[in-house]
């Protein structure tokens, strides 16, 4: 009599019960969630990707200088007339510049279209920017403005967020952290009314980066 398909499957389970399932290789706990990168160059490539995945606008600056014509140009395309800096290393760069801003807090609640500010690291993974209030920004720069600016280094780009934080740690010691600390992962977002994507609900409508390069220039 021959065998019906059903006679055909339950002979294959029975033949399978006789052998014990092979088992799956142990894992290795000990490496990482995600693969990193290998390199500085890497890192930031990876991160620059990362942020305008979010909603960012990222700009790179082979130098000062090219820092400089990039943010006299964003400013004159975006006709940002009140631009606020309020940290004293962001303020004596920009004079250098000869770019105009707004080094004190007049007029900061009715006229604040965009405000710089540096950072304490970028994550790659995650495209985030980690911000502190330990700076002269405050708590109010990163948030207030409706454009938040930010002026990094290729120094400060991190795999993740357990890199940022050993960066923190490294800064102002584990028991002197500052009160304050933001990671911020493109604009300001929210659709909780209708399910309708609002940008600026929370802070910010737009993030800007300015990120410098300032690797050692390779020698012969």
């Amino acid at each position: 009599m021959a065998e019906t398909s059903r006679d055909l499957i339950l002979r294959r389970i029975r033949e399978s019960l006789r052998q014990p399932a092979p088992q799956p290789a142990r894992p290795d706990f000990t490496a990482p969630l995600h693969p990193r990168p290998t390199s500085a160059d890497d890192l930031a490539v990876a991160f620059a990707q990362s942020f305008v995945r979010v909603g960012g606008a990222f700009y790179y600056c082979e130098s000062v200088e090219h820092f400089y014509d990039q943010l006299f140009t964003y400013k004159k395309e975006k006709n940002l007339e009140h631009l606020y800096v309020w940290e004293p290393e962001l303020k004596k760069l920009l004079h250098e510049g000869n770019i105009v801003f707004q080094g004190d807090e007049a007029d900061f609640r009715t006229q604040a279209d965009a405000g710089l500010t540096s950072c304490e690291a970028l994550v790659a993974r995650t495209g985030s920017v980690l911000v502190a209030a330990a700076t002269a920004s405050g708590r109010r720069l990163s948030i207030y403005p409706d454009q938040h600016l930010v002026v990094a280094r290729t120094s400060q780009v991190v795999a993740d967020i357990g890199g940022a934080l050993k960066l923190m740690q490294q800064k102002y010691g584990a028991d002197k952290l500052p009160s304050m600390i933001s990671l911020t992962t493109g604009p300001s977002r929210t659709a909780d009314i209708e399910k309708t994507l609002v940008l600026g609900a929370h802070g910010p409508r737009s993030i800007v980066l300015f990120l410098l390069d300032d690797a050692p220039a390779a020698t012969a």
